[in-house]
């Protein structure tokens, strides 16, 4: 019985390890073509974002998304609203105001507000990189830490001849350490480790 007890323990580390290091993505920081947003409504992201910028990381920042597909509108300022306190109407409003706030030119932010879910984000992203006439060879995506896996295979799919690199900000109480430890945290990643597998399909599929 205490074996078999130290083995399921041995088990449900490792088990948490490997879902940690896939979900949780956080590269190197390296110079790029532009820094990337996939929507949300944590003003951390886009501050992070910000100071990328500002330390030379990058000289281009696109901000993605419109309103949630589930409700229809922005789903508001989930901190710092005393700060941030517009009415808003789509995340690409509310990042764009961040990245202004926090010192960014105008001129260095190219918007995408019509994307509802982080597929479009990537894909609408692409499509507004194309009607610049930029070639990203170097990009860089910016979000949350327990999204970063999925924003990642995404963006990789729609810049298929760029070198992807992640930038994670833990948000919404949930990081790589402590997602095991409250219900939450494992609704929130597991979902998303779901998400990297059933959302995938017809990708993969189509190139077998």
């Amino acid at each position: 019985m205490a074996y078999k007890k130290r083995l399921g323990s041995v088990m449900d580390n490792r088990i948490i390890t490997d879902i940690t290091n896939y979900i949780f993505v956080s590269d190197r920081l390296s110079k790029v073509d532009i820094i990337f947003l996939p929507g949300g409504s944590f003003p951390e992201i886009p501050e992070r974002a910000a100071k990328l910028y500002h330390d030379g990381y990058a000289p281009l920042l696109l901000p993605s998304g419109g309103v949630s597909v589930k409700s229809g509108k922005f789903s508001g300022v989930k901190s710092k609203s005393d700060i941030y306190d517009k009415e808003y109407k789509t995340d690409c409003e509310f990042y764009t105001d961040v990245l202004l706030k926090s010192g960014v030119p105008r001129d260095s932010i190219i918007c995408e507000d019509r994307s509802g879910h982080t597929r479009d984000n990537a894909f609408m992203s692409r499509k507004a990189t194309n009607e610049k006439g930029l070639a990203i060879r170097k990009g860089m995506i910016c979000c949350k830490s327990f999204h970063a896996r999925r924003c990642l295979m995404l963006y990789q799919l729609a810049f298929p001849e760029a070198e992807i690199a992640v930038v994670s900000v833990d948000c919404d109480g949930i990081t790589r350490d402590n997602w095991y430890k409250h219900e939450y945290g494992i609704d929130r990643v597991l979902g998303e480790l779901a998400r990297c597998g059933n959302q995938f399909v017809g990708d993969i599929t189509s190139v077998a």
